[in-house]
């Protein structure tokens, strides 16, 4: 999946089906989808309101469903944009969600967000990401993460969870390693459950097959004062704490929107506060993107 093409030429435009034509019927498709939502047919008409004698004709293929039937089966079962395409096409119809390139005319006013967000959050590392957790664009605090990182690591297109776990990338320098790997390990496992994206889940049996010296938890059980899993992380000598958030746009129309997401650290507690503020600059002044995006 190429989640966010920044090398195609601007004001490109193209509807994303997500992968080559699916020759399983559009019944079947929505099945699938409802199977892996652990809803039963009934659970499904009612968030629908449609008729389960409806829904059951439609999966079983005796019914063809319209264009906006499939659309509404989608809503209610929250299937991605890009997946939503492929039911379109595979129920006879034209996708309906276009996918731009970042660089298009028509994404001016996401990339003016996406850049306002990134500057405003410095000096603490934010970084944009794909659905494939490819970096597409960060701040010039990211090179806290990526400065022990190896060139290979570093060539387009980067992703920024082999960063993190790989033993040439941070994970030498991650004080609570086996408690941060089993967050992203986690965190990537429902995402890879939820979007269905074979992808997502070649990337974490690669990650897992990482080595690590540290014992990961095998439930992220919180302690008396913990709210949340930190990330501690030693920068040339300094052991600096982060917590971090995600961030996505509410009401994408766009497959290549739908599917971005920005990472954002904040300082743990007044130490790594006043120790990033206290740091020259980072980088060497070109965009960030320019260097690590493909």
């Amino acid at each position: 999946m190429d989640g966010v093409r920044v090398d195609a030429p601007s004001g490109g435009q193209r509807m994303a089906t997500g992968a080559p034509p699916d020759r399983r019927s559009v019944g079947h498709l929505l099945r699938e989808w409802r199977n892996r939502r652990r809803l039963s047919q009934l659970d499904l008409a009612i968030q629908a309101e449609i008729s389960t004698r409806h829904l059951s004709f439609v999966e079983t293929g005796r019914s063809r469903p319209t264009r906006e039937m499939i659309l509404r089966l989608a809503e209610s079962l929250d299937v991605p944009l890009r997946e939503r395409n492929r039911l379109l096409l595979a129920g006879g119809y034209a996708p309906v969600y276009p996918e731009h390139p970042l660089d298009a005319p028509e994404m001016s006013a996401v990339r003016t967000a996406l850049r306002q967000v990134l500057t405003g959050h410095e000096p603490y590392p934010a970084a944009v990401v794909d659905r494939d957790w490819h970096l597409v664009d960060a701040n010039t605090s990211i090179e806290l993460f990526t400065a022990s990182a190896a060139d290979e690591l570093l060539a387009p297109p980067v992703n920024v969870l082999r960063i993190a776990l790989h033993p040439n990338g941070m994970a030498p320098h991650i004080v609570n390693l086996g408690e941060w790997r089993a967050h992203l390990l986690g965190r990537l496992r429902r995402q890879a459950a939820v979007t269905a994206d074979p992808g997502l889940a070649e990337l974490h049996r690669e990650l897992r097959a990482y080595p690590c010296d540290q014992p990961e938890p095998e439930l992220e059980l919180p302690g008396p004062a913990d709210v949340v899993v930190p990330l501690r992380y030693r920068y040339r000598g300094t052991e600096l704490s982060f917590l971090s958030t995600m961030a996505v746009f509410g009401t994408p129309l766009d497959v290549t929107v739908a599917e971005l997401a920005i990472e954002s650290f904040f300082p743990a507690d007044p130490d790594t506060a006043a120790a990033l503020r206290e740091m020259p600059a980072a980088g060497d002044g070109q965009p960030v993107r320019s260097r690590y995006a493909q």
